[in-house]
């Protein structure tokens, strides 16, 4: 027998049963002709060691591992770690399993190839979530023959199937939520461009703005990158300006975070002085002071959807859908409130508070 301490491999199995590697494998795998004896042989041995097929080896056996990949560009973002949470628990259900594979940055041509090289044959299907890649890098996907689904991707159209939360109408919402209380300089600071969610949320922002007979202005307008810091420093600038915001909506929570940060430099309160919206409805955001205003995506359901929407492809079975959206819940908390009524009243109250303070 061999010895506990090391691995047991096909070597090993082949040794016991008495047959060459190679037929220890078609009797395993399935795959090749073997007779029922030898196979009973090779099955008898592999119990006996405890022998495992790894992936690979569950791959030949009718061509599938088992496994569905999850590809990421930023585990560090509150939102991506929200869908694999999400996704690990219907992997479980379906009785698969399930591994990330995080590419820390964009997916271009040379990288993509690289990447899908290396995953290759590991894995049934690949879900890849709020996905950075470039145009090639899509195409490159579009082609392949490989069962592919892309999670909250907005960019372009594609022909691979997504699943994705609204993005337009939620935004539509959360500033007309604004107009509402009052609020007619109503600030967005967008995101990234890779995934299209943020152009879409500008697109709402505008939207609910010319409904409501208000022209944009383009010095409202801050280009940000999703990340915290981004935030603060979009907030520092429109509260800089002369004419500044009574109402900021963000493109994701976290910059919505910064903003806050920003209006608390100033001496500023939220919402009396100036409002603040988000989106995604991070785990921060209900727990910021004030509890932040802000648009939700069904995390569990949309992954429910793409795994079950990739298990059909990975199948072959009909009724294949190539887009699932899911509505965005507006979760209306503290950071919002009415318009001040008299225009640079915010920093009036600011120079005040200062004022006592010294």
């Amino acid at each position: 027998m061999a010895n506990k301490k090391t691995s047991v491999t096909l070597v090993d199995v082949a040794r016991v049963a008495g047959v060459s590697v190679m037929t220890a494998s078609r009797a395993l795998s399935g795959d090749g002709y073997a007779s029922e004896e030898t196979r009973s042989k090779v099955q008898a041995a592999a119990k006996q060691l405890g022998y495992a097929p790894n992936a690979l080896a569950r791959m030949m056996k009718g061509g599938k591992t088992n496994v569905i990949g999850i590809v990421v560009n930023d585990l560090s973002s509150q939102v991506v770690n929200a869908f694999v949470t999400a996704l690990s628990v219907e992997v479980r259900k379906v009785e698969m399993d399930m591994f990330i594979y995080s590419t820390m940055g964009t997916l271009g041509e040379g990288r993509g190839a690289a990447v899908s090289q290396m995953l290759h044959g590991l894995w049934d299907g690949l879900i890849y979530v709020l996905p950075c890649m470039t145009d090639d890098f899509l195409k490159s996907l579009e082609s392949a023959s490989s069962p592919v689904l892309l999670l909250n991707y907005f960019r372009h159209e594609t022909a691979l199937p997504v699943v994705r939360g609204d993005n337009y109408n939620g935004a539509q919402d959360a500033v007309s939520h604004l107009i509402e209380l009052g609020h007619r300089r109503i600030a967005f600071v967008g995101g990234t461009a890779f995934t299209g969610q943020s152009d879409l949320r500008e697109r709402g922002y505008l939207a609910a703005l010319a409904e409501a007979g208000i022209k944009a202005d383009p010095a409202l307008i801050y280009q940000g990158n999703f990340q915290e810091l981004s935030g603060l420093e979009a907030g520092r600038h429109l509260l800089a300006l002369e004419q500044p915001p009574t109402a900021i909506f963000a493109a994701s929570d976290t910059m919505a975070l910064g903003c806050m940060n920003a209006i608390r430099e100033r001496g500023l309160a939220i919402p009396q002085d100036i409002s603040v919206a988000g989106f995604d409805d991070i785990p921060a955001a209900s727990l910021a002071q004030p509890p932040l205003t802000t648009l939700r995506h069904p995390f569990q359901a949309m992954a429910q959807a793409a795994v079950q929407e990739l298990l059909r492809r990975i199948r072959s079975e009909p009724g294949r859908r190539q887009r699932v959206e899911f509505p965005s819940e507006f979760v209306i908390r503290e950071s919002t409130g009415p318009a001040p009524r008299t225009a640079g009243a915010g920093r009036k109250r600011a120079a005040s508070r200062k004022a006592d303070a010294a």
